[in-house]
């Protein structure tokens, strides 16, 4: 029997909901982005196998006033588990990589980037399609991050020093 195809209406878009700072926050969902964060999480499963804790979209609670982020990729440390509340942990997160939407870049590069070093998470990866490149935070150090790499799409990530362990590729990472 053939099977056919029926249209659906779908909406355009989808949305992410973030609470930063205590401010809530809806973005909608691109193909960019998510091209991107397949071109991220593919590598990871590669290197550690498809058992490995990762997650995109899925509420953390981290340092800072009133911030439930909801990260596009999160790598969790090998035996992490729910807190009481049924959420992750923050402690255990090793990895977190944002791609950017436009309207809401300045989360990213700023109060996100600082509750992140904050929770002492050891490698921050911000993808950015409009810019065209990638910002690699490492060393959380008193709140802040100290080392800041930028590597241009095209170029590889050289993240063999970091939890990661692994090469990420960036020449097929779309642009917006």
């Amino acid at each position: 029997m053939a099977r056919t195809r029926r249209s659906v209406r779908k909406p355009p878009w989808r949305f992410r909901v973030e609470i930063v700072g205590g401010n809530v926050h809806m973005t909608p969902q691109r193909d960019t982005r998510w091209a991107i964060i397949r071109r991220i999480v593919r590598p990871i499963e590669d290197r550690f196998g498809m058992d490995v804790l990762v997650l995109s979209d899925v509420r953390i609670d981290f340092p800072g006033h009133e911030n439930g982020f909801c990260p596009d990729v999160a790598e969790l440390r090998d035996g992490a588990e729910r807190d009481d509340t049924g959420h992750w942990r923050h402690e255990d997160v090793e990895f977190v990589a944002e791609v950017i939407p436009q309207r809401t870049a300045a989360n990213d590069y700023g109060p996100k980037k600082l509750a992140y070093a904050a929770a002492e998470v050891p490698l921050y990866l911000v993808a950015d399609p409009y810019q065209g490149r990638c910002h690699i935070f490492t060393h959380p150090k008193d709140g802040d991050y100290t080392t800041e790499t930028r590597v241009a799409f095209g170029q590889e990530l050289d993240l063999t020093d970091t939890v990661l362990g692994l090469t990420l590729r960036t020449d097929a990472f779309p642009r917006d």
